[in-house]
């Protein structure tokens, strides 16, 4: 699927952006744009795309994206009709990068944008703390501002526990290349489509391709199977709907595409090391802390 390039435009007198979000829902928005991103989503649930890392998210979810790496957040209005908050910090690639090398100070964050080309999440303490500096950014002159995000970053990269997300071979340019268009619009189909009945033979036919070529070029441009692939999205919109929704776990997984109830629970358990009826139990636990 082709990710739009988005357009950055830095804030009033400043040399990067901020921008606070208040949204009923997240719409999906595959995009990339050639900023270090920074993002904290409040009081949301969903399914987050990072690369070719696909998982569900929940309140104070805090990344750090490098320059060029396509991503979106998608979600569903809350239950309870309440908003949610999205803190999104955009800092030149070149700008940043500058600052890093001609300042020695700075060398502290050097590993930590290196390790944001591939995405990298934080723990909910640091998110807690980010929550708090996004804060006083939001209230502050542009001044404050700077000084407020050079002590995210440093704060940011403290934490030796944040977690890669996207894998070290993904890589934004397969998306833009001409010969790549139609395996792009197969990909695209999969994502409004993947809780159907889908056919490798019919893909194949969409993307021009025999069903074994296929099958070899979807393995090494998704780095998985057409088969793993389409049960990680399946298995993504499943944790969303036993986050968000009371439904029986049998009615998510017809929902999802799995008409195999045991099939479910085997894919569910292997992609998140629990079983359905776990996982739902587990976040239900954490709720009420």
């Amino acid at each position: 699927m082709r990710a739009m390039c988005e357009k950055v435009i830095p804030s009033n007198n400043s040399s990067w952006r901020y921008c606070k979000y208040s949204l009923d829902y997240i719409p999906f928005n595959w995009h990339y744009h050639p900023e270090f991103e920074i993002c904290l989503t409040l009081n949301s649930q969903g399914v987050c795309h990072i690369g070719d890392y696909i998982a569900p998210y929940d309140d104070l979810d805090l990344v750090i994206l490098g320059p060029d790496l396509p991503h979106t957040w998608q979600s569903s209005p809350n239950s309870d009709n309440s908003v949610q908050i999205v803190h999104v910090a955009q800092i030149p690639k070149k700008w940043l990068s500058q600052h890093v090398s001609n300042h020695p100070e700075l060398a502290v964050l050097e590993a930590l944008l290196i390790a944001s080309q591939r995405g990298l999440k934080f723990s909910r303490r640091t998110a807690v703390i980010a929550k708090q500096y996004f804060e006083k950014i939001e209230a502050s002159e542009p001044f404050e501002q700077y000084l407020g995000l050079l002590a995210l970053l440093r704060e940011m990269s403290k934490e030796h526990s944040a977690r890669m997300l996207s894998s070290s071979t993904f890589s934004v340019s397969t998306h833009t290349h001409q010969a790549h268009d139609k395996f792009d619009k197969v990909i695209d189909y999969i994502y409004r489509h993947y809780t159907e009945t889908l056919c490798a033979e019919q893909l194949a036919i969409m993307a021009h391709m025999s069903t074994n070529h296929f099958h070899r070029f979807f393995k090494k441009r998704m780095e998985r199977t057409l088969t793993e692939f389409i049960n990680q999205l399946r298995i993504g919109h499943a944790c969303k709907e036993l986050i968000n929704t009371n439904r029986s776990i049998t009615a998510i997984s017809d929902q999802c595409g799995f008409k195999n109830i045991s099939n479910f629970n085997r894919r569910f358990l292997m992609l998140k090391g629990a079983t359905p009826s776990e996982y739902r139990k587990r976040l239900r636990q954490k709720s009420l802390v």
